[in-house]
């Protein structure tokens, strides 16, 4: 048997589990109230299973539950649910608190052994100031070419919406720590008091850089790679995993350079409400613009078919009392983005652009 037929078994196996486990979790949960005539039976869903029952949607999430609560509201409105239920053993807390944000009836539960407990909302974290010493770094990235940024407490420097170096505190014990330290001597300034600016498009990358390239300045080894994005997040450029990572964010630059293509005068990049977990994954960011008649708005930007973007939108509507834009690709735009926004409490301005052209 090849490894992709042993991967293959192996992953339906996985789905007839996790169907058996949602009957099963529902059956309990419900008891008495579940219905005779009802012989909805469990089906695939994407990370998990999904059930019918009496009308209402019960999706279970296997591993990984941040990203979610999309696909199991498209999964619901699909088959005209009268309320959700989502169970999970992960990240209940944000989904309880996003779940609040729709208008339809969604419940989240905390899966605990074969006990269903309802899930308590987290609140939204207050962004994080940075940090002086690593604030100190800001003139680097400028100096280099990049435009700095920052995220929840995060110095990052950015071409075209790609992040391409990072302020980060230097390991101090340690193998790891005396190569940093080797390479922070070497590396001019950026390297000094424990924090450093690392280059390269994400942690893997950063760290390969420092083993193999310490010695190199840290602003021209930046302004090398800087000139090397910007070829490749042009109009025109071939297809390269350079112009294929941070979509979204490219067309947030793009939007910076024209705000008037999401209705705005003025557009800067804008505190997300969750930190990204990768530069691999698309994940939806949020800038912050002001209109003709000087309203304040919040405009999210994703790119590709994300069906957790009204989530994340939501998530968006708590941390500030204002408009929002969402602003995708026209291609993107699905008909489900706009049924899943008009369940949003407050209401949602969706516009499609022409998709980004970093690619041929």
């Amino acid at each position: 048997m090849t490894d992709d037929s042993t991967n293959s078994a192996a992953t339906s196996r996985r789905s007839q589990l996790l169907a058996i486990k949602l009957t099963a979790l529902v059956d309990e949960h419900l008891g008495d109230h579940v219905t005779n005539t009802d012989t909805s039976t469990a089906e695939t869903f994407t990370n998990g299973a999904a059930l019918l029952r009496d009308g209402a949607a019960w999706v279970l999430v296997d591993g990984r539950a941040d990203r979610s609560l999309g696909t199991a509201l498209v999964w619901a409105v699909r088959r005209s649910a009268s309320h959700l239920h989502v169970i999970a053993e992960h990240d209940t807390g944000l989904l309880a608190r996003r779940a609040e944000a729709f208008l339809l009836p969604i419940t989240v539960w905390f899966a605990n052994g074969r006990t269903l407990l309802p899930a308590i909302p987290e609140s939204l974290t207050s962004p994080l100031p940075i940090a002086a010493d690593h604030e100190a770094l800001r003139s680097l990235i400028v100096q280099a070419g990049a435009t700095p940024n920052t995220e929840h407490g995060v110095l990052f420097g950015e071409v075209r919406g790609l992040e391409v170096c990072r302020v980060v505190d230097s390991p101090t014990t340690g193998f790891l720590g005396e190569l940093s330290d080797l390479a922070a001597a070497g590396s001019g300034p950026g390297g000094a008091d424990g924090v450093r600016l690392e280059v390269g498009v994400g942690a893997a990358d950063r760290e390969a850089f420092s083993m193999l390239h310490g010695e190199i300045p840290t602003v021209e080894a930046l302004a090398d790679i800087v000139t090397t994005v910007e070829m490749h997040r042009s109009a025109g450029s071939p297809q390269h995993p350079l112009n294929r990572l941070s979509m979204e964010r490219f067309l947030r630059w793009q939007a910076e350079q024209s705000p008037a293509v999401v209705g705005c005068t003025e557009l800067v990049p804008g505190e997300p409400p969750v930190p990204r977990p990768n530069l691999k994954d698309p994940v939806p960011c949020v800038a912050q613009g002001v209109q003709a008649d000087g309203t304040a708005v919040s405009v999210v930007f994703s790119s590709g078919v994300d069906l957790d973007v009204l989530p994340f939108v939501a998530d968006v509507q708590s941390m500030r009392d204002e408009p929002i834009v969402l602003v995708m690709p026209e291609r993107d735009l699905l008909p489900v983005v706009s049924e899943v926004a008009g369940l949003l409490h407050r209401p949602v301005t969706v516009v499609g652009l022409p998709a980004p052209t970093s690619t041929s």
